[in-house]
């Protein structure tokens, strides 16, 4: 994989990086690599919905792309969250919304969708990047005089 994000340092706070070969188990290695990134970052909240991106969109490597070689960049920018996934596969991936209610697939993009800020995907040199992003937590505002 030779996928880099350009971003200027502006734009990105903290950067992870990993290039792998995708396994039934990458999943759960990757969730824990995002939560204690997240934590560090101070954006622990995030965490169980950008898991669950995160592992649909590793389980569509596993499950699509033939080889299932992959690269992973989690930035943390300004905004919050946003992760891309890459891979050497140019099919783009298909967002289903009437699976079949049996069917073993068909779910995951719509799950993604339902826990993210935004997501979406384009073509590289040799495959596809999927990304999603997930906003900083907003602070609630207290009338003053009242608790939070």
């Amino acid at each position: 994989m030779n996928h880099v994000t350009d971003y200027s340092a502006t734009e990105v706070d903290g950067t992870y990086r990993m290039g792998f070969t995708v396994g039934a188990h990458s999943a759960r290695h990757m969730r824990r690599i995002l939560r204690m990134l997240l934590g560090r970052w101070g954006l622990a909240p995030l965490a169980d919905g950008a898991e669950l991106a995160l592992t649909e969109l590793v389980a569509n490597v596993v499950r699509h792309v033939p080889g299932r070689d992959c690269a992973v960049v989690i930035l943390l920018r300004p905004r919050g969250l946003r992760v891309e996934v890459t891979d050497d596969s140019p099919s783009p991936p298909r967002l289903s919304r009437d699976p079949a209610p049996l069917g073993e697939g068909g779910r995951g993009l719509l799950l993604v969708e339902a826990v993210t800020d935004r997501w979406g995907t384009y073509g590289t040199a040799t495959g596809k990047t999927v990304w999603f992003e997930c906003d900083r937590p907003r602070r609630r505002r207290t009338a003053p005089g009242t608790r939070p």
